[in-house]
């Protein structure tokens, strides 16, 4: 352990950021990655079942890694429980100019506006009909930048990948396409996510249908969406994408550049939002808890504040795969510890009122208590 740390960071650092992210496909891709022994043990306490599939541990890969579904095999092969692929739209597209992916050092960040550059539907489709289907893979879907028809795009997508996904992922909370983040209100998101649905029946039945939402939201959008996602009756969420927000205390010399900023930053603002919509949906709709993971006490706050899974990316920028068994590890010990026989009866419990399970820890009061001292 502390290979990526000692060997690899030193050199990566020195390196374009988007470069050294095509060299760590590369190098997956060519298994050049050492892979911990212990990655893929099996822990019963981790195991767990949303949305009607099974999942051999909560911690996934989150979008934005693999684009392009290319080595998503791989990444499971390092204790991944589940891989999300994309944000892929139906026509391949470059993307913003260069460059637009920036390392905040000082504050182990990340800030990014690629822009939905990906190689499209018919390629992606074409490398998961090839490949061995193993594990959870999720497909996250996005419109092209100049389509006029929204629905349409993420119709084609669910057509084009729906097939070769394990759950589908509505992504309309990108903060680097024009227009992407007005389809969160309530009318266009109804629209939307019905003609998904639609077009999930007939080239997809069964595969669960979720969408991915933004930090950077009113309370009344969020009403709007928790109201749009239970009539709807959407399978699940993922809260949230990166923020365009730039909170006090950032210390890094990119801190101003444009795009989405994800990493420790996000941790807070991202992990209220979650408990926002565990609130707003009581509880009912699987909700996939993203940003700023980086330990097994991260993680462990975003489900005791509502979340079933959690996805991680911007951490293994500065951590390495190895990351995954660490908070893996972490989680198992943390639950113990709390008495949870099992990680899906630590879900919610920070708002027993809702999930009917008590709280453990000090840490979740802790933070309840904080947000109570803010409303008033």
């Amino acid at each position: 352990m502390g290979w990526y740390k000692s060997l690899v960071l030193p050199i990566v650092r020195w390196i374009d950021a988007e470069t050294a992210h095509g060299l760590a496909i590369w190098a997956l891709k060519n298994n050049l990655v050492p892979r911990d022994d212990d990655a893929t043990d099996a822990s019963p306490i981790l195991e767990t079942e949303v949305f009607g599939r099974k999942f051999a541990n909560p911690v996934g890969l989150a979008a934005g890694f693999d684009k392009n579904g290319e080595v998503p095999n791989q990444m499971l092969s390092h204790g991944f429980g589940f891989v999300e692929i994309g944000s892929v739209t139906p026509l391949p597209q470059p993307g913003n100019p260069k460059p637009r992916l920036f390392r905040l050092y000082s504050d182990r960040a990340v800030i990014n506006r690629m822009g939905f550059n990906n190689d499209g539907a018919e390629a992606v489709a074409t490398r998961l009909r090839k490949r061995a289907r193993r594990g959870i893979l999720g497909a996250n879907l996005g419109k092209n930048k100049y389509s006029d028809d929204a629905a349409d795009d993420y119709a084609k997508g669910v057509e084009a990948l729906g097939p070769y996904a394990d759950y589908l992922v509505v992504n309309v909370s990108s903060p680097n396409t024009p227009g992407l983040r007005a389809l969160q209100g309530r009318a266009p998101l109804e629209k939307l996510l019905k003609a998904v649905i639609k077009a999930r029946n007939s080239f997809a039945k069964g595969v669960p249908v979720l969408l991915k939402v933004a930090p950077d939201l009113t309370e009344e959008d969020k009403s709007d969406i928790a109201a749009v996602v239970t009539k709807v009756r959407l399978d699940g969420m993922i809260v949230s994408n990166t923020t365009i927000d730039r909170p006090v205390g950032l210390n890094s010399y990119d801190q101003d550049e444009k795009g989405g900023l994800s990493g420790p930053p996000l941790m807070a603002p991202s992990t209220k939002v979650l408990a926002d919509f565990y609130r707003l949906t009581e509880g009912k709709v699987p909700l996939i808890g993203v940003g700023g993971i980086a330990s097994g006490k991260d993680a462990y706050e975003k489900i005791l504040n509502g979340a079933s899974l959690v996805q991680l990316y911007s951490s293994l920028v500065y951590h390495g795969v190895e990351l995954v068994t660490e908070i893996k590890e972490d989680l198992s010990r943390r639950l113990r510890k709390d008495g949870f026989a099992n990680v899906s009866d630590a879900v919610g419990a920070a708002f027993p009122e809702i999930s009917g399970k008590s709280i453990p820890v000090d840490e979740a009061r802790a933070a309840r208590e904080a947000e109570a001292a803010k409303k008033d």
